[in-house]
């Protein structure tokens, strides 16, 4: 007998729903486009911008073996005829907000994990609607079919892992149901890679150690995944084994942020510090307008660099104040990258493929504490009032873009289709408009 039948979680278990739309970015372009239904169609990132990777296909194109993030190129020698467009990601948002909120008419336990999927506790929703879990979620179903007109593939069980893995055995448009009595011969032949959550370097460990399935893991005493992976081996065991007792947050409640980045491949490789520091005001513009949004301040900024043989580097630093303002963020990184990175005296540098600015050892924004005394920022001497004065410029701006679109202000940069530096707003992220440069 398992672990997890002898350590029952509540007398009645809970029904927790995972639904996955399906192709969920292909099937609002053919939404979009009746057209498209009957060709192979993918949504892949544009060549130009050095990510030209299938990022959703359709029905037909996956009949051709077609696989998400495999290059244009490689599908292409699959499918000749393959229709590519580009990706529409503000139409997606709304599709995926439409989408939550039949979901909502259920319960209001909805816990969006990505833009097309979520997680639903209807527990306290069956007895209303005169309906087992199995059949209400072939109802849900059907009405997303009805209403919107994409399909979504649904896993039913009495936790959030193996819901998660019941949307993924069957699609499109099924159901599967993982229950205490099937989830041994349902879940546990799968390899651990599967597993919800499980990072790459993690199923490299395991399986030097003979640990290929999900089954493999479970049978193991739960002291050997704490020697091999620690508290994650820990947690991983216990949901192998069917004890996820993690709960479904309700619909609007955030999870609490860690980090907030920005990152971006250039279509050439930046090769001066001017190249540099264009791609670093866009990319800290929306960080900072993420930060902002979410009422947060960051108090550690790190610095990804990518170069042209795919090298990678990560190096951080403490801000000397927490922060969510553009020019500070544009400040400290210049000071990490010009620490870190080889820039010689002409302006010209070693060259750079891909940057990623991420804000990190976040802080509520009415938590951060200021003394009004001089203090060193990213190389240069400024006044808590002079801080105080910039927060009120960059909020005062940020209001300007919310109310006549995100391209009517632009921080300090103006678009480079040479280095594939856009206005983030222009498409679709946030509200167009005209372009003009504070």
């Amino acid at each position: 007998m398992s672990p997890a039948r002898e350590k029952k979680c509540s007398k009645v278990d809970r029904s927790i729903l995972h639904c996955d739309c399906n192709g969920f970015f292909a099937s609002v372009e053919c939404l979009d486009h009746p057209e498209y239904w009957d060709v192979p169609l993918a949504v892949a990132g544009d060549p130009k911008d050095r990510c030209g990777i299938i990022l959703a296909k359709n029905e037909l194109a996956k009949k051709y073996g077609i696989i998400t993030t495999e290059t244009i190129y490689s599908a292409k020698r699959k499918c000749q005829q393959l229709v590519l467009v580009p990706p529409r990601h503000w139409r997606y948002e709304e599709i995926s907000k439409q989408v939550n909120q039949i979901y909502l008419q259920y319960t209001d336990q909805v816990e969006p994990f990505s833009i097309d999927e979520s997680f639903l506790d209807v527990t306290g929703s069956l007895s209303y609607f005169h309906a087992i879990a199995h059949e209400l979620a072939d109802r849900i179903r059907e009405q997303v079919k009805n209403d919107i007109g994409i399909t979504i593939s649904v896993g039913v069980s009495f936790n959030k892992t193996f819901a998660k893995l019941g949307s993924d055995m069957k699609k499109p448009n099924a159901t599967t149901e993982i229950t205490r009595d099937n989830y041994e011969t349902l879940v546990w032949p799968l390899p651990i890679r599967d597993m919800l959550l499980i990072g790459k370097a993690s199923v490299e460990i395991l399986q030097k150690n003979y640990i290929y399935t999900i089954g493999d893991l479970a049978r193991k005493p739960k002291e050997e995944a704490l020697r091999l992976l620690g508290k994650t081996g820990e947690a991983l065991w216990n949901n192998t084994n069917g004890l996820d007792s993690d709960p479904v947050r309700s619909y609007g409640e955030r999870e609490i942020v860690k980090s907030v980045g920005n990152g971006m491949t250039f279509r050439r490789d930046l090769i001066s510090e001017d190249e540099i520091r264009q791609g670093v005001i866009a990319l800290s513009d929306e960080v900072a307008v993420r930060l902002r949004e979410n009422g947060l301040k960051a108090r550690t900024l790190q610095v990804t660099i990518k170069d042209p043989s795919l090298k990678t580097i990560s190096r951080q630093a403490p801000l000397n104040i927490p922060t969510y303002l553009h020019k500070e963020l544009i400040d400290a990184t210049m000071t990490i990258i010009r620490a870190n990175w080889r820039i010689m005296p002409n302006g010209q540098c070693a060259p750079i493929r891909a940057l990623t600015i991420t804000g990190q050892n976040l802080v509520r924004d009415n938590e951060v504490v200021e003394q009004m005394n001089f203090f060193d920022f990213g190389g240069g001497v400024m006044t808590s009032l002079h801080h105080a004065k910039r927060e009120k410029l960059e909020n005062a701006v940020e209001k300007l873009r919310i109310k006549h679109g995100s391209n009517s202000i632009s921080m300090g940069y103006v678009e480079n289709e040479e280095l594939g530096i856009r206005q983030f707003g222009k498409h679709g992220n946030r509200h167009g408009g005209d372009q003009n440069n504070v």
